[in-house]
């Protein structure tokens, strides 16, 4: 028979993270000196550290990753006439809101700022409380063992086979829920390997200037692994930083970090270990390429914590971040790079930031929202983002029409007047894009949308087509 009582855990049992984790991501994205004074903070121990946390964090706790099968598990005792208790490590603030999003728990104990209520400190809690009463108890992981020894019934959600057996050996009633897989396919999604195409950027130095050596090749070739690795990194931790405001994104909840698929503190090290594969990576070429590389991370990151809430800040460094990959490349071969390039890079990516802006914001129009979350953008800045979007477009096609005009074009291509096709298909393209936005159909990154886009594949191979006539004829 069902005990009456059912205790609840709350990280990896009712929630499909860890709320400790939760609240560093959101307190560090909120003030970027979070885990220094995390470190001082866990000098008085981990319940300091996380009532420091909890205070610092924004956590909209209705759009949390919660188990929905263990929701149904509690209702069901609920209806049967049993009564709940949430008892959990995570701090009294997270629980007190959690219980109150929820409503099934009768009773709610959470960690205060001087008592950690996890493992024994827990048995304690509920032997103080509830030891007049039989109970079960939900949990997921070993801290959790001398909570079961004094339960009368013992379940387990989603458990490692290794927690399993130490909570059979007890000799107590038992249940194994299994509510969650862990799929290999979640972890390669959050490196967002199809966002590789962009550090394609690194042969650009090679292909302008017709530089076609197997050692530069090779070094462009590293180079791309290089900066896979180091973006894989970036795009972990800002999954973690952006949580918040992923979780209210119609698509961008689904990530694997927003949805629970993959756990925070994974992630944690994930970013960790891609990084430090990148610096041995780039031990192979030049330590201008480490430089270069290095200033890509910091800008990054000084875009996650701080730079994308500044309106037009964000854009000029996202055109940044795309122009550094040509320079990466320029580093790693030794080949100078062209002023032109440089000019054209600047003023096209550009724009590309942009339209990705401008989707953004006729995503929010179309949900009725008057602000992006995370952003500095408002819904009434929709023309005025779309005006740069194309007037930085065709800012860059006109570089593109003096470069045919030049000494540099004579000494590369035989016949450079082919290269006014190139003008032609990149005043098209760009125009397109822009309209494709306005008319609410770009889902995607404009560079991941072109991938997929037959029109602009069909217009990337007739620019190759008008490059290749203007070398060759």
């Amino acid at each position: 028979m069902m005990p009456k009582l059912l205790i609840v855990d709350l990280d990896g049992t009712l929630l499909k993270s860890d709320m400790l984790h939760e609240s560093f991501w959101s307190a560090f994205g909120r003030n970027w000196c979070v885990p220094f004074l995390s470190i001082l903070a866990l000098r008085r121990g981990k319940a300091a550290l996380k009532n420091y946390l909890s205070k610092g964090a924004n956590i909209d706790v209705t759009s949390l990753p919660y188990n929905t099968k263990t929701i149904e598990y509690i209702c069901a005792h609920r209806e049967q006439g049993g009564r709940t208790a949430l008892v959990t490590a995570s701090n009294q603030i997270f629980a007190n809101q959690i219980a109150e999003h929820l409503q099934i728990f009768d009773y709610v104990h959470g960690s205060s700022d001087k008592n950690n209520l996890k493992g024994s400190n827990k048995a304690d809690l509920i032997n103080e409380h509830y030891s007049k009463e039989d109970f079960c108890y939900m949990g997921d992981a070993t801290a959790d063992l001398p909570v079961w020894r004094i339960s009368s019934k013992i379940i387990t959600v989603d458990a490692l086979p290794s927690v399993r057996k130490q909570a059979e050996r007890l000799g107590k009633p038992i249940e194994h829920l299994n509510t969650t897989t862990r799929s290999l396919q979640h972890y390669i999604k959050a490196l967002r390997p199809y966002q590789w195409l962009k550090n394609i950027l690194v042969f650009l130095p090679i292909l302008t200037s017709h530089h076609f050596l197997w050692l530069t090749a090779l070094n462009s070739i590293v180079a791309f692994i290089a900066f896979n690795l180091v973006a894989s990194s970036v795009y972990v931790l800002n999954d973690l930083l952006d949580l918040n405001s992923d979780r209210a994104h119609p698509r961008k909840r689904l990530r694997p970090f927003a949805s629970g698929a993959v756990p925070i503190a994974h992630g944690s090290i994930l970013a960790l270990v891609l990084l430090i594969t990148c610096v041995l990576v780039t031990v192979l070429l030049d330590w201008k390429f480490f430089l270069t590389l290095a200033v890509y991370y910091v800008l990054t990151l000084a875009y996650s914590l701080y730079l994308k809430r500044k309106i037009i800040i964000d854009i000029c460094v996202l055109a940044g971040l795309y122009t550094i990959r040509i320079i990466a490349g320029s580093a790693a071969t030794g080949i100078e790079l062209s002023v032109w390039l440089l000019a054209f890079s600047i003023f096209f990516f550009f724009s590309l930031a942009a339209v990705k802006r401008q989707a953004e914001l006729v995503d929010m129009l179309e949900q009725g929202k008057l602000m992006a979350k995370g952003r500095g953008y408002h819904v009434g800045d929709l023309p005025i983002i779309s005006m740069l979007g194309l007037a930085a477009g065709y800012v860059s096609v006109l570089v593109m029409a003096l470069y045919v005009n030049s000494p540099a074009t004579v000494e590369l291509y035989s016949y450079p007047p082919a290269l006014w096709g190139i003008c032609g298909v990149l005043l098209y393209w760009i125009t397109r894009m822009v309209l494709i936005t306005h008319r609410g159909s770009m889902l995607d990154d404009p560079v991941v949308f072109a991938t997929k886009d037959k029109v602009s594949q069909i217009c990337f191979i007739i620019i190759l087509g008008f490059a290749t006539l203007g070398a060759l004829l």
